[in-house]
């Protein structure tokens, strides 16, 4: 059998993570044994949840262990099976990537079909970020249509996909924040957004207001901090914050202050809802279609950022901690 390289933790970053925390190993690839498929990677995901699993605390996922193969979302083609129902050349999605080859238990893959959308949708669009921005939009922010909605974060994998569909479930004014001038006329030009801007332009509240003069109703959350602030600010009556996530903060090593205007939650009666994907994996298969029909029909666009080979594994997700990514940040494996 060949080697396979895969990437461990060997040290928990304090604040950014530097290639010093982490290391490239070489290892046996194993036989399967029963109930278990060998797969040769060929997509493997880069998400900004990763970070906080290199902290020893307690959340909503296991840490990384110190030393031990990390791991995240990949589709690749079986290579050996040990396990009824699947056999080589099979196409798979399942959660041990940062890795060339991955040994699977059958329970914890899905077979995906190639022919029906490409292999690297299965872990953006029509994957979990495809869906994340599916459940919290129309779930957990409870978009109604006339609605003028926020993203932050909004030309990465996520947030470009919240636009999209607020825009086509009949929100009034679709606006998103990036951290480019280049993904800002993104936002606008090819996703349909009614105004964008870029945060290191200015102030983000002063941005918002002029992007949205007479408020928002929904804000979706992947920035925290002064997004966040700005945002409950702007927020009309029973306006709603679905919290997907917080990358602003990430990397903080001091607690990062709260917004300033609490009190507005009181005066507006706002919601606001920290909300997991893994919650609303009952949606999956409306998301599937309903999302798949767009993206079959034009209506529905995306990006893809992808960086080739497992040694770059690391880069790419520094990248996308960064900002550096368009759409979903992807690592391309060989064949």
């Amino acid at each position: 059998m060949p080697k396979s390289r895969e990437w461990h933790l060997v040290a928990r970053p304090h604040g950014w993570p530097k290639p010093e925390d982490f290391a490239l190993r070489e290892t046996e690839v194993p036989e399967p044994g029963p109930g278990e498929i060998l797969v040769r990677n060929l997509y493997v995901s880069v998400d900004p949840y990763m970070r906080g699993r290199m902290n020893d605390a307690k959340s909503y996922a296991e840490p990384y262990r110190l030393d031990q193969p990390m791991h995240g979302g990949a589709v690749g083609r079986v290579v050996a099976s040990g396990a009824e129902g699947f056999a080589p050349g099979d196409h798979v999605l399942h959660p041990l990537g940062w890795r060339e080859y991955a040994l699977v238990k059958a329970e914890n893959v899905v077979r995906v079909d190639p022919g029906l959308a490409p292999l690297s949708t299965y872990l953006g669009v029509l994957g979990m970020t495809g869906l994340t921005a599916y459940a919290g939009l129309l779930r957990v922010a409870g978009l109604k249509e006339g609605d003028a909605v926020f993203v932050s974060g909004a030309a990465g994998a996520v947030g470009s996909q919240v636009g999209q569909i607020a825009r086509l479930k009949g929100a009034s004014r679709v606006i998103g924040s990036a951290g480019s001038d280049e993904k800002v006329k993104l936002l606008v030009e090819e996703y349909g957004f009614d105004a964008a801007f870029n945060y290191k332009n200015g102030p983000v509240a002063e941005q918002l207001a002029a992007a949205a003069p007479d408020g928002i109703d929904v804000y979706f959350d992947n920035v925290g901090g002064e997004h966040l602030e700005a945002a409950i600010g702007a927020l009309n009556l029973h306006g709603r914050v679905a919290v997907c996530g917080m990358i602003a903060l990430y990397n903080a090593t001091e607690p990062a202050p709260g917004p300033r205007n609490l009190s507005r939650l009181i005066q507006n009666r706002l919601r606001i809802e920290g909300f997991l994907v893994g919650d609303h994996y009952d949606l999956q298969p409306q998301f599937v279609q309903e999302v798949g029909g767009w993206i079959r029909e034009g209506r529905l666009h995306y990006r893809e950022t992808v960086v080739d080979g497992i040694e770059n594994n690391l880069e790419a997700f520094l990248g996308v901690l960064r900002g550096d990514n368009t759409g979903k940040m992807l690592v391309r494996l060989p064949e």
